[in-house]
């Protein structure tokens, strides 16, 4: 099904430590990117979870850009905020993401995402959950808007590259 990668984020650094009243810490460099490579079972090139061992079923985030259309409308926000805040590594828009995540005791669904340079597969963990940060960095009561709307969690599967714009997500299960 056709869908549209609006943004792309990979941070070196987690800016969400400490308490959120303290505000996150400053990227040493730009988050947003045009185009990231994907390695199987390690994630984004470049990101701070990149082979993990901890995050190896949260290597790679992904969130629905409806979502943040909702939280506009929800809050009364003049426009949605910047999908980048979120930190999610892709943001979608065409497809809700978050019915790829797994029920208690499983998997999520596996699927695909071409860009235009061959499919990259993922395999679907479970629902990247909002914390008390997106108050902070969205806006307040951004936390509990997004319940059940915060992205998923996932493991690439294939190696590939993934760039802003149109896209094809398949679901492979």
């Amino acid at each position: 099904m056709p869908v549209e990668i609006v943004a792309l984020v990979v941070s070196r650094e987690h800016a969400f430590e400490g308490r959120p009243h303290d505000g996150p810490r400053p990227d040493p460099e730009p988050v947003s990117r045009s185009e990231v490579e994907v390695r199987a079972g390690l994630g984004i090139v470049g990101d701070r979870y990149f082979g993990q061992k901890v995050h190896r079923n949260a290597a790679v985030t992904f969130v629905d850009a409806a979502s943040l259309d909702e939280l506009a409308r929800t809050l009364a926000l003049p426009e949605p905020p910047d999908p980048h805040l979120m930190r999610r590594n892709i943001v979608l828009r065409g497809f809700p993401i978050d019915t790829l995540a797994s029920r208690p005791g499983g998997a999520g669904r596996r699927f695909s995402l071409d860009s235009g340079s061959g499919a990259v597969e993922f395999q679907a963990y479970r629902p990247a959950r909002p914390c008390a940060w997106m108050d902070v960095v969205l806006a307040p009561g951004a936390m509990k808007a997004l319940r059940g709307h915060g992205g998923v969690r996932t493991t690439p599967l294939s190696d590939g590259t993934l760039r802003l714009g149109a896209a094809t997500l398949t679901l492979l299960d």
